[in-house]
């Protein structure tokens, strides 16, 4: 003899409709609570191909005369992952036949002996002060913050619809004593 089910018991059997809810709603919940997605998340710089940039500048951007003897010096302002990539990047490369030694300096520093100067985002406040001190100098200033090259850097580094691009300020090259390549300037966005 068959026993009847009662239909109260059959509320949270396998394919009820208030289990697969559960079933549904519980992963949504433990997803939610890791956090968003890595592709949700702000797009961040990428370093290495920063790196591969910053080199290619040393062949399209000119330096006066007396800038052209000696180690060709990248400097970086403030604790940045460029410093590394930049270090492996240009392991045993060169800019013609000088070497090119990275040196870290910080944002007080009171001079800033160096061919390319990279700011770091953290350092960015300290931007107007760092290019008011290095005005004159022929010393292309880098920056990684939207606006920078508007404030005093020659080129910015920014994110568009998830790309590196170019910011350029042609005025403020110029007024270093350097000349860049029209090359390069048909690569980024011209600011002024």
């Amino acid at each position: 003899m068959k026993t009847a089910i009662s239909p109260n018991l059959h509320f949270f059997s396998f394919k009820s409709w208030p289990y697969r809810l559960i079933k549904l709603v519980c992963p949504v919940i433990f997803f939610s609570l890791l956090g968003p997605p890595k592709s949700r998340a702000q797009p961040a710089m990428d370093y290495a191909i920063q790196a591969n940039i910053i080199y290619r500048f040393t062949k399209y951007i000119d330096w006066p005369d007396n800038k052209k003897t000696g180690d060709f010096i990248i400097g970086i302002v403030g604790d940045s992952p460029l410093t590394d990539e930049l270090k492996n990047f240009i392991a045993n490369k060169t800019t013609g036949n000088r070497k090119i030694v990275i040196k870290t300096f910080s944002a007080s520093s009171e001079s800033f002996y160096c061919h390319i100067l990279f700011i770091s985002d953290d350092e960015s406040n300290n931007l107007k002060k760092i290019a008011s001190r290095t005005a004159g100098s022929a010393v292309l200033i880098v920056s990684e913050s939207d606006g920078l090259a508007l404030k005093g850097a020659c080129i910015n580094f920014i994110i568009v619809a998830d790309h590196l691009k170019l910011e350029i300020n042609k005025n403020n090259i110029e007024q270093r004593n350097l000349s860049i390549a029209s090359e390069l300037l048909q690569l980024g966005k011209i600011v002024k």
